[in-house]
C-alpha cells in the first residue's frame, strides 16, 4: 500500500520560502490519512454486518418455516424404527348406484399411555374414566402403577374427546394417529355394510378390515391398492332404503310383529335395490353376537339373507306355471277340491270350503291348499324337483354378503309325493325371502332364471328361460287377481297395477315338536306394475298380529300386504315410475295357449 510522506520536501521546502511553519502540513497530512484509514475500515466493518446479517436471516427463515411446519402436523412421539411390513390402512369407498357414500374412512386418534412416564397416574386414571364412561377407574389404576410400558386406553377417540384427553396435561398419555371406518348414514343398510374393525395395529396406524356384509365379502377389493382409490358401487339406492326401512319399521309396530325382512329386485338384473332386516343396529358400533338364545333374535340376524323360513301359499304359483309350463293344465282348467285330501294318515284342507271344484285361476285367488296339491299329483316328485332347482331353492343365492353362504335351504331328507304336494303350497320346504324374490323375478321377466345381486350392473342378466312367455304372463294375470279379487285386496296401489300372492305359515317350534298354534310367518310376494313388471319385492314378517278387531288376525292379508301396498306407494315414485293407467287385458281377459 503507497502511503503519501507526512512532510513532502517540496512543500516544506515552498513553506519555508513563504515564512510558513512546515509542521502544520505535516499535521494536516496526518488527519487526511486517519481519515482514510476510518473510512476504510467502517466500509470494511458494513461488509461483515452485512454478511452476518444475511446469515441470521436464513437461519431464522429455516427456523420459522420448521416452525410451522411442526405447529401443522399432528403431535408424534419418537420412536425406534424396526424392520417389518407396512399396514395399509386406506380403504376404498363403498358408494350407491347414484354415487352417494355408504361407507368411507374418517381420520381420528387413538389413545396408549407409557406408564413409566406418568406422573400422577391416580389422577389421570380418574380423569379418563370420566371422559369415557365405559372405562372403569380401578382397571386403569391398576394398568397404569404396574410394570407395563404400553397400555392400550382407546382405540379410536372424537376430536372433543382428545381434546379432554390433553387437557389432562399427563405426559404419558400419548395420541396417534389412524383411520376408522364411518358409516354416515347410521343404521340404513346395516345388514348390508356389515361394519369393519381393526386387524394387525400399530401405535402410529391401523389395518381396518371387513367384519360382516359386503365390508368383509368384499375386504380385499376394498384394499386393493391398484383401483386407486375408486369406490365399490353397490345396487342399493340409499332414498329407496330409506323408505323401505322406514315403512319396514312402522309396520312391523303396527302389526305387533318380532321381526322383519323385505326385498326389492329388479326383475331384469337382478340388481338389490332395497333390502331390510328388523331389527338392525347401527355398523358404527356393532354390537358383539348373542352367546345364549336364540340367533335369530339378534339384531345382527339378517332375516332377508339368512332366515330361512317356509313360506307359505306364496309358493302356489310354482306349481301351477310349472302345470301350464308341461301342458298339463290351463288357466280355466278345471280342479277337485273336495277335502280333506288324505294321503296315508295325513290330511291336506283348505282354510275355507270353496266346493267341488276350481279352476286353476280361482286355485290361486283363493289359496286353495287342496287344489294346488291336486296339481303337484300330476307335476310328480322329480319334474318339481328340477323346477324348483332351476328357480335356485336347492343352494344359497350367492348374494355378495358373508351371510348369504347360512341362508341354504332346508330340503326334505326324502322327497315323496307327500313332500311334492305339501311343498307345492309352501310347507315342508324351507327357503328365505331373497330365494322367493329371485323366483318370483323370473315368472315377472318373461321366464328367465335371475342370480340376485348387490353390484351395480349395466343392462339386463337374464340366465336360462325356465318357461315359456306365454306362461310368465297367465301366471302375472293369476297374481294380478290374487290383489283385485282375492286375499291380497289390501295391495291395490292406485297407479301401480300390484300383482302377488299371500303366504301365511305356522312357525314351527325352535325345538322340534310341531308347529306354534298363534305364532305365524306372514308373507307377501309381489310385482308391479303386472302389466309390465320392472320390480319384484318381498315383505315378511315374523309373528304379526293385528288387533283392531274382536279377534287377532295373524294372516298376511292382514299384515304383510298392508305393509307392502304402503311401500310401494312410496318407493314407486323414488324409481322413477309415474302412475298410470292398467291396461285391461291383463285385469280383464284370460289368456289362452296358442
Amino acid at each position: 500500500m503507497n502511503r503519501t510522506a507526512l512532510r513532502p520536501l517540496a512543500r516544506i521546502l515552498e513553506a519555508r520560502s513563504r515564512g510558513e511553519n512546515p509542521d502544520a502540513i505535516e499535521r494536516e497530512n496526518l488527519r487526511i490519512r486517519h481519515e482514510q484509514m476510518r473510512d476504510r475500515s467502517r466500509t470494511r466493518a458494513e461488509g461483515r454486518l452485512l454478511v452476518l446479517g444475511v446469515m441470521f436471516f436464513c437461519a431464522f427463515s429455516v427456523i420459522g418455516a420448521r416452525m410451522g411446519v411442526l405447529s401443522a402436523s399432528e403431535a408424534s412421539e419418537p420412536r425406534a424404527q424396526a424392520a417389518g411390513a407396512s399396514i395399509i390402512a386406506q380403504r376404498a369407498d363403498i358408494v350407491d348406484r347414484r354415487g352417494r357414500i355408504l361407507a368411507t374412512n374418517m381420520e381420528t386418534h387413538s389413545l396408549y399411555a407409557h406408564p413409566q412416564q406418568m406422573v400422577e397416574p391416580e389422577r389421570a386414571a380418574k380423569a379418563l374414566a370420566g371422559i369415557f364412561p365405559d372405562l372403569k377407574e380401578e382397571r386403569l389404576i391398576k394398568d397404569f402403577s404396574g410394570k407395563r410400558k404400553f397400555v392400550w386406553v382407546k382405540k379410536k377417540i372424537s376430536p372433543e374427546q382428545q381434546q379432554a384427553v390433553h387437557d389432562i396435561g399427563e405426559p404419558g398419555l400419548l395420541f396417534g394417529p389412524r383411520e376408522m371406518r364411518l358409516f354416515p348414514n347410521g343404521s340404513i343398510a346395516s345388514h348390508v355394510l356389515g361394519g369393519a374393525g381393526f386387524g394387525r395395529e400399530g401405535v402410529h396406524s391401523a389395518e381396518v378390515i371387513g367384519t360382516a356384509g359386503v365390508e368383509k365379502y368384499f375386504d380385499d377389493v376394498l384394499r386393493d391398492p391398484a383401483r386407486e382409490g375408486a369406490p365399490l358401487e353397490l345396487s342399493l339406492d340409499l332414498t329407496v332404503q330409506a323408505a323401505t326401512e322406514r315403512v319396514l319399521y312402522g309396520g312391523m309396530k303396527l302389526m305387533n310383529a318380532k321381526g322383519a325382512a323385505s326385498v326389492l329386485m329388479d326383475v331384469h338384473t337382478g340388481e338389490v335395490i332395497a333390502i331390510a332386516s328388523l331389527p338392525d343396529f347401527d355398523p358404527n358400533d356393532r354390537p358383539r353376537p348373542p352367546t345364549e338364545g336364540n340367533p335369530s333374535d339378534s339384531p345382527l340376524f339378517n332375516r332377508a339373507v339368512q332366515g330361512v323360513y317356509e313360506l307359505g301359499s306364496t309358493f302356489k304359483i310354482f306349481a301351477t306355471a310349472q302345470a301350464m309350463e308341461l301342458g298339463l293344465v290351463s288357466p280355466d282348467t278345471m280342479i277337485d277340491i273336495r277335502g280333506p285330501l288324505r294321503w296315508g294318515r295325513h290330511r291336506i284342507r283348505d282354510f275355507h270350503n270353496y266346493g267341488k271344484e276350481l279352476s286353476v285361476t280361482k286355485v290361486i285367488v283363493k289359496s286353495s291348499n287342496i287344489g294346488t296339491a291336486r296339481i303337484a299329483q300330476m307335476i310328480g316328485v322329480e319334474r318339481q324337483k328340477q323346477f324348483l332347482e332351476a328357480l335356485g331353492f336347492f343352494k344359497p343365492t350367492g348374494l355378495e354378503m358373508v351371510e348369504s353362504k347360512g341362508g341354504k335351504p332346508l330340503l326334505p331328507p326324502q322327497w315323496s309325493e307327500l313332500s311334492t304336494m305339501t311343498i307345492s303350497y309352501g310347507h315342508g320346504l324351507s327357503a328365505t325371502p331373497l330365494h322367493l324374490a329371485a323366483g318370483y323375478a323370473a315368472i315377472a321377466n318373461g321366464g328367465y332364471q335371475i342370480t340376485p345381486t348387490l353390484l351395480k350392473q349395466s343392462g339386463s342378466q337374464l340366465g336360462p328361460r325356465i318357461m315359456r312367455p306365454e306362461v310368465s304372463a297367465r301366471s302375472r294375470a293369476m297374481l294380478r287377481k290374487v290383489v283385485t279379487e282375492g286375499t291380497a285386496s289390501f295391495g291395490e296401489v292406485p297407479g301401480y297395477a300390484v300383482a302377488g300372492k299371500t303366504g301365511t305359515a305356522d312357525k314351527p317350534k325352535e325345538r322340534g315338536g310341531g308347529y306354534y298354534k298363534d305364532k305365524v310367518i306372514a308373507t307377501f310376494a309381489a310385482m308391479f306394475p303386472a302389466h309390465d313388471p320392472k320390480y319384484v319385492l318381498v315383505v315378511t314378517l315374523d309373528e304379526p298380529s293385528e288387533n283392531s278387531g274382536d279377534k287377532p288376525r295373524r294372516t298376511a292379508g292382514w299384515t304383510a300386504v298392508p305393509v307392502a301396498a304402503e311401500m310401494i306407494g312410496r318407493i314407486a315414485p323414488l324409481l322413477g315410475m309415474a302412475p298410470e293407467v292398467e291396461p285391461g287385458q291383463l285385469a280383464g281377459i284370460t289368456l289362452t295357449s296358442n
